[in-house]
């Protein structure tokens, strides 16, 4: 049953390929038919977590868990470096073709539209049919006020929207906690607002979202909607470590995010899009990306897949 349900999630992925753009296979339109009630919440697992894996390894072991695919690190550190990937993305993707993975995600570091590099690994993912990928993330020097900051980079994300029409893509920019551009949710529209958003938009991160938002994140959520086009899941908790209070990574259902809630709103809102998993807590070093870890991996399997589990029920349940 489950080969038979990835077949039909591949075909489906696949079925709307060369609708709207110009380059085989790669079209916006193709997540659309994910839509569909039967096929369930489409998850993609972080291979940030499994970089002590080569290609055939991680897809193996992904596919063995029950994920849809891998949104797959092509930064620096990741398991495909950007100055290979030319020579090594067509690799990776031949590893998750292997074993019925949809090669459809990847997080990177792109900020400039016009950087070789950046080209060189929008213009190779556009050719293997990757459809949405995560920009790096912008920061506020202290030379420049927040709101010139905002319009420069608005000017920034307008240019790679360009580039993104150009090769079929979907690039998304992740709220993340801490002093960054999009800390707080209110920071990402008026840098989003002056592009058509078919093309750049924002990656949703609910665990970085209460961090900032408290018991506000409902408000920022019907604020940043318009523009979410994948999403990112893990829990947090409060704790004290060293005497200072600090967010606590925690395995889904173990922390403070209300799953029940969040993805009630998603299907009120209508949000379904690309989800990818990711998984922060102790697992011997494979949380932050480690190319060695400390226990079994067995235990970072079991775990990945518990939290995969727990998604998709909190999903089904919610109303």
């Amino acid at each position: 049953m489950k080969r038979s349900r990835r077949d039909f999630i591949k075909q489906s992925a696949l079925a709307g390929s060369a609708l709207v753009f110009p380059f085989p296979g790669i079209a916006r339109n193709a997540f659309e038919n994910f839509k569909n009630p039967d096929v369930g919440p489409n998850v993609f697992l972080f291979s940030k977590h499994l970089q002590f894996l080569d290609y055939d390894a991680m897809s193996e072991a992904t596919a063995d868990m029950g994920f849809n695919g891998v949104d797959l690190t092509v930064r620096p550190k990741g398991h495909v470096s950007p100055e290979k990937v030319v020579d090594e993305l067509p690799k990776a993707v031949e590893a998750m073709k292997k074993f019925d993975l949809l090669p459809l995600m990847m997080t990177t570091n792109i900020l400039d539209a016009e950087k070789k590099e950046s080209l060189s690994v929008l213009k190779t993912a556009s050719a293997l049919n990757f459809t949405h990928y995560r920009t790096g993330w912008l920061s506020y020097p202290e030379n420049r006020t927040i709101e010139e900051s905002q319009a420069l980079y608005a000017q920034q994300f307008k240019k790679l929207e360009t580039v993104n029409k150009k090769y079929g893509l979907i690039g998304g920019y992740q709220n993340h906690a801490g002093n960054h551009v999009g800390a707080p949710i209110w920071d990402i529209p008026p840098i989003l607002g002056h592009s058509p958003n078919e093309h750049m938009g924002c990656q949703y991160d609910i665990r970085h979202a209460m961090v900032e938002g408290g018991t506000c994140w409902e408000l920022g959520l019907r604020h940043i909607r318009p523009y979410i086009n994948s999403i990112v899941i893990k829990d947090f908790k409060w704790g004290k470590e060293n005497g200072t209070w600090k967010p606590v990574n925690t395995p889904l259902g173990e922390g403070m995010v209300d799953f029940g809630r969040y993805f009630s709103l998603l299907k009120k809102y209508k949000i379904n899009v690309p989800i990818s998993l990711h998984l922060e807590y102790d697992l011997g070093g494979a949380e932050r990306g480690e190319s060695q870890i400390t226990i079994p991996k067995k235990e970072v399997f079991n775990a990945m897949k518990k939290d995969l589990e727990f998604l998709k029920e909190a999903w089904e349940k919610a109303e």
